[in-house]
């Protein structure tokens, strides 16, 4: 369960860090090119993203987009998406995988 909690947490702080950098200023709040750079960062100690070139498809997937906020202001949102290894398997998730997905909106500054 230990190698799960570490995942949930780590994809949660992945979209934390990448919406830090993408809320900026208005020309990175889209930016998921570098976004993904951040994502990896934050994800570097699970064994299957330690290679990864980019985050456009599984076990990493990093979007950012431009959006409007809740308060009317011009925001940022990422979404990070990690589908852990297979490891053994536990009720309920599917092939010992967990697929964790987080998004974090963050205003423009």
């Amino acid at each position: 369960m230990g190698f799960y909690t570490h995942a949930l947490i780590a994809t949660q702080n992945a979209a934390r860090a990448a919406a830090t950098y993408t809320s900026g200023n208005s020309l990175t709040a889209a930016d998921s090119t570098r976004a993904c750079q951040y994502a990896r960062y934050e994800l570097k100690t699970m064994s299957n993203v330690r290679t990864l070139a980019d985050c456009n498809s599984a076990p990493l997937i990093v979007t950012a987009s431009a959006v409007t906020g809740i308060d009317g202001w011009p925001a940022s949102s990422v979404t990070v998406t990690y589908r852990t290894d297979r490891l053994i398997s536990i009720p309920g998730l599917m092939l010992g995988q967990l697929n964790v997905t987080r998004t974090v909106q963050m205003m423009v500054k």
